[in-house]
């Protein structure tokens, strides 16, 4: 159990990624920041934009990289080695198409399944062993349209709702996620319960071990 010193939200930089799908992680970061009023600033040496302040006592640091989701690693890698960060101290949000707005799961490790973000990340750390947690944002039912279905389209607002109220955590489940108390985290934040959540993971893994090789339907495009 290692207390978090980064929590990275993945996404595409500029206002056509705006509210898309694809940014959720980093839009859920944008709001981390402003609930706890750490200020973001770009820094061209990680890549991203950056804040550092307290957040339930725990002194870490937030990044939304500034590349595109396809190089979304050298941002992760360039301030983990710098600040030498361990995987296990940093946690990542992303967009998950297997599951629907307003799910959200806590993960440690597993595959890319598909996520061109993901397998940056596991470039840039050399390890796909890190916490992770998983928004859903809905699949669009077939593998031409998920391109323009995660960057092409603004979240509708019921969507968007649901995806933010989901992703709002009670103080003590704040205290935990920093403190990297993670069964504590999943307990509450799993919707179905503890042996659910397990359950999800064991799947999880089986899917992540049948879909590294041939992906989830997601275009290999610049802006993934």
């Amino acid at each position: 159990m290692a207390q978090l010193r980064l929590i990275v939200g993945l996404g595409n930089p500029g206002a056509q990624y705006e509210r898309t799908r694809h940014n959720v992680g980093a839009d859920w970061v944008r709001r981390l920041a402003a609930d706890y009023q750490i200020p973001l600033s770009s820094e061209s040496k990680f890549k991203g934009e950056v804040g550092r302040g307290l957040i339930a006592g725990v002194d870490l640091r937030l990044l939304i990289p500034t590349t595109y989701m396809n190089l979304s690693g050298e941002a992760v890698g360039a301030i983990a080695r710098f600040y030498k960060i361990a995987p296990s101290e940093l946690l990542i949000a992303y967009d998950e198409m297997a599951f629907a707005p307003g799910l959200v799961r806590f993960k440690q490790g597993g595959g890319d399944n598909g996520h061109n973000g993901l397998k940056s990340v596991r470039a840039g750390l050399g390890t796909g062993d890190y916490p992770r947690m998983r928004m859903g944002v809905g699949h669009p039912g077939h593998k031409s349209l998920v391109t323009a279905y995660l960057t092409g389209q603004k979240m509708p607002v019921e969507e968007a709702r649901q995806v933010e109220e989901a992703t709002w955590f009670p103080a003590a489940v704040v205290e935990d996620l920093v403190h990297g108390r993670w069964q504590q985290v999943m307990n509450v934040v799993h919707l179905d319960g503890k042996s659910a959540a397990q359950n999800d993971d064991k799947h999880d893994d089986e899917k992540d071990a049948k879909k590294d090789d041939k992906g989830d339907g997601r275009e290999q495009t610049s802006e993934e």
